[in-house]
């Protein structure tokens, strides 16, 4: 029998059926369980939801004693933004800028060397694959917006590089946020730094083509899932599902996708997973036929996209980056123009930014960092996004990277 609860009434040992509020609110990829650690009756009230449905003939009631431990498949998954056991504490952006910086330049001269070996037809080294995947989750973990933020900084020459760096990151970031257990998110992030390996059997000429590809350059290029598959297949050193990111992270959802029109849940939780972080990153960077979005704007866009992604894992997706991205430009009700600077985990609506421009005298200011979550400044709240192309503003990320 279902009962709805104030949240406040939350123990160990109900069976949690649905919460009342919006999805960007709730701390879990799982929509129904049991109830087994203080830890996720904590998230839960630190969450904004203000009600639960339980069901009573499942779990225990508001004035039950503690319950028997439940079955396995009701078994809850940790809280979705927590971190892998043993991983280090979350600090400011700040001081992890530094390490996240030399992470990704390590990362784009791994990836560059992997490339090359690939070409000369040698095997991949997957110790140093994972050994790379660990140091971009250690960083994740101590801070995910450093190393996302920095690794979005790509040039146009480092792009193919940078690109997996990246979308590893964006992996490891989502899997956290799903709460998969370490060995998972070590996978997912793997899947991510190998998704494009086929790539590098493509013509250089077509790779690197500043401009749009013609029909007949774009079949070439999508032969790359295939190849980077039978590359990963036949080398053998990692998993079926790291394998099946390569061939199907450009499936899609509705089953418009290539390069076998796979369709929902046919295709892999990884691939699903790697599909989104790959067009994020790749519309937020910097092509040579075109500028970069914005990635708040890019984040709305994707959103539009009806049948693209799994809807339920881009939900999560939102939830791991922010609604407002690092690096974000947006408006605050005051008028002044703002860069999202640092997010905050339990307010998806109110990070941190930095003021920096007044639209209405059209002039610029000191740079001031504001907390929208902290209730100080009790008019200031974002209003909109802005896009960067309509303004010339010259060295935005600066404002972010040095906060």
């Amino acid at each position: 029998m279902l009962k709805k609860i104030s949240v406040q009434h939350v123990r160990q040992g109900m069976f949690l059926h649905r919460l009342e509020g919006s999805w960007l609110e709730s701390p879990f990829w799982r929509r129904a369980f049991v109830i087994q650690d203080e830890a996720i009756v904590d998230s839960l009230r630190g969450s904004g939801i203000q009600e639960i449905w339980i069901d009573i003939s499942r779990g225990l009631d508001v004035q039950e004693a503690p319950a028997p431990q439940p079955q396995a498949e009701e078994a809850a998954p940790p809280p979705a933004a927590a971190a892998p056991a043993g991983a280090p504490a979350r600090i400011p952006l700040h001081e992890e800028i530094a390490r996240a910086r030399e992470i990704c330049a390590q990362g784009r001269d791994r990836v560059a060397s992997m490339f090359a070996e690939i070409r000369m037809g040698r095997a991949i080294d997957t110790g140093e694959a994972v050994s790379l995947v660990d140091e971009i989750s250690s960083s994740i973990s101590r801070n995910p917006g450093a190393l996302l933020g920095m690794a979005r900084l790509k040039s146009v020459d480092d792009y193919t590089y940078m690109h997996s760096v990246a979308v590893c990151g964006l992996m490891v970031a989502l899997g956290t946020q799903l709460g998969l257990p370490p060995e998972d998110i070590r996978e997912a992030g793997l899947a991510g730094l190998m998704h494009d390996v086929g790539k590098a059997l493509m013509p250089v000429d077509v790779l690197n083509k500043p401009g749009s590809l013609t029909e007949e350059e774009f079949a070439t290029m999508k032969r790359h899932a295939d190849k980077g598959w039978a590359l990963l297949k036949k080398g053998g050193a990692v998993s079926d599902a790291v394998q099946k990111v390569a061939l199907h992270h450009h499936e899609r959802w509705d089953g418009s996708g290539y390069p076998q029109r796979l369709a929902g849940e046919q295709i892999s939780l990884f691939a699903r997973m790697g599909a989104i972080c790959d067009v994020y990153d790749a519309i937020t960077s910097k092509r040579p036929y075109k500028n970069p979005w914005d990635p708040a704007h890019a984040v709305r866009q994707m959103a539009r996209w009806k049948g693209h992604f799994d809807p339920t894992l881009f939900q999560h997706f939102i939830r791991s980056l922010g609604i407002y991205p690092i690096g974000s430009l947006v408006r605050l009700a005051s008028g002044y123009l703002a860069v999202v600077c640092e997010q905050t985990p339990a307010a998806l609506l109110t990070p941190t930014v930095k003021a920096f421009y007044e639209v209405s005298r059209q002039r610029s200011i000191e740079p001031r960092r504001i907390d929208l979550a902290a209730g100080g400044e009790a008019a200031e709240r974002i209003v909109a996004v802005e896009d960067p192309a309509q303004w010339s503003f010259q060295g935005l990320d600066q404002l972010w990277i040095e906060s």
